[in-house]
């Protein structure tokens, strides 16, 4: 056997040094263009509710839309493998956190994605603040996520409170939705929603006519949709999350709110929502989504391949987990590397326009800013086929939407 050099015969002559000098050329030199991929594999997190009240948005589709996105990569990136762990924090924030410290530490995960519920979100950033690792959140609202507790690890990608509170009722009240009445989650999460709509409301000359504050999980709200009706404003705003907005939205629709006259505006729905409402109890509803299935032609073609897996059409947030994934492994590769602030910097630099997002940009912030869409639920006669649900209104541009970067993010010039 012919002796080896670097892996290679030994060549005589001019080619044993060229071939050697190009090895320590692109080996050794400092300033040398060499991908690198950490632990020689791209690993992706995806922390969910896999069985509990947020598994229908997110849960097992968020997977499903993970994999596609590796999938259609072409399941390797700088020449390195791309694999995916699924973790249930089961809305826990103190499980959620343990699963992201041993993700981060122990499987060498580079990235963690969804995360519903605010109180998860912020202990998974925390998580990834301190092991230097990212995380890019799509089932997570809080505007506090790139507001105050901005990061340069943690990136906030579908959604937050203040572009579905402030979408909505701003279009709304120009339609002439201009009295509104409030129905809201009494913590901190249908707080908020309630003061940014009612915020926009004022300023557009409507006015807030009054808000009652039914506790999380209230079994029987029948008294406070009553006097919500009873205000005769013309919205009725629903400043509330899961279990209580879909279970107002079904009260309202038994005590006759829409035949009345009055509509309902969701500050915060999914399309799984109206799926499992139906459209007789849900049709005039209004709401603002960051996507729906059925928008143009490449909503249509990604949503049905979403379908043939999944045997029901995505919500926002798992359109949105497809969309984040796709682009971040796209920055790998500009980037030539996983580190990941030079990811994040890649990521910031390219316009975000693909199925899910229309006129999106990664802020400095670290909040993804794309167009959303103002919609109204059908009634049954008017949907044509399965998952036919809404119409839509109006687009509410992003930068509308979102507003500015919040002066109390650290990473926002000043």
């Amino acid at each position: 056997m012919k002796p080896t050099r670097f892996g290679l015969p030994v060549a005589a002559g001019v080619a044993a040094t060229f071939l050697a000098t190009t090895f320590l050329a692109t080996t050794l030199l400092p300033g040398a263009a060499v991908a690198q991929v950490s632990d020689d594999v791209v690993k992706i997190g995806v922390l969910t509710d896999m069985n509990g009240p947020a598994s229908a948005p997110t849960g097992q589709g968020s997977v499903t839309a993970a994999q596609m996105a590796i999938d259609d990569f072409g399941g390797t990136v700088l020449g390195k493998p791309i694999s995916i762990v699924v973790g249930d924090h089961q809305l826990k924030a103190d499980i959620g956190g343990a699963i992201a410290r041993r993700w981060y530490d122990v499987d060498q995960v580079d990235l963690i994605v969804d995360v519903p519920v605010s109180a998860v979100g912020l202990a998974v950033q925390n998580m990834a603040n301190e092991k230097k690792r990212l995380f890019i959140t799509h089932s997570t609202g809080t505007a506090d996520f790139h507001g105050k507790f901005c990061s340069p690890y943690a990136i906030q990608w579908v959604f937050d409170t203040r572009a579905l509170a402030v979408g909505t009722a701003d279009a709304v009240v120009k339609r002439g939705g201009d009295s509104w009445f409030f129905i809201t989650d009494d913590y901190a999460f249908g707080h908020s929603l309630e003061r940014d709509a009612s915020a926009v409301v004022t300023a557009n000359g409507g006015k807030v006519l009054g808000s009652v504050k039914p506790p999380l999980a209230t079994p029987d709200l029948s008294s406070f949709v009553l006097q919500a009706q009873a205000s005769k404003a013309k919205i009725i705003g629903i400043a509330a999350g899961p279990p209580n907005n879909m279970n107002e939205i079904k009260t309202g629709s038994e005590f006759g709110v829409f035949k009345g006259g009055q509509q309902m505006a969701a500050l915060l729905a999914l399309i799984t929502d109206i799926h499992g409402l139906g459209l007789q109890a849900a049709q005039g509803l209004l709401l603002t989504t960051s996507f729906y299935w059925d928008l143009d032609d490449k909503t249509r073609e990604w949503s049905k391949r979403y379908f043939a897996k999944m045997n029901k059409m995505p919500s926002m947030w798992q359109a949105g987990v497809y969309s984040s994934v796709m682009h971040y492994l796209n920055a790998i590769k500009d980037a030539g590397t996983d580190d990941p602030l030079k990811v994040a910097a890649k990521m910031r630099e390219k316009p975000i326009e693909d199925f899910f997002a229309r006129n999106g940009k990664l802020r400095e912030d670290n909040l993804m800013v794309h167009d959303l869409w103002l919609v109204q639920v059908k009634t049954p006669e008017e949907s044509k086929y399965p998952w036919d649900y809404y119409k839509i209104l109006t687009t509410i541009s992003g930068d509308k939407a979102f507003g500015p970067p919040d002066p109390a993010c650290a990473m926002v010039k000043k």
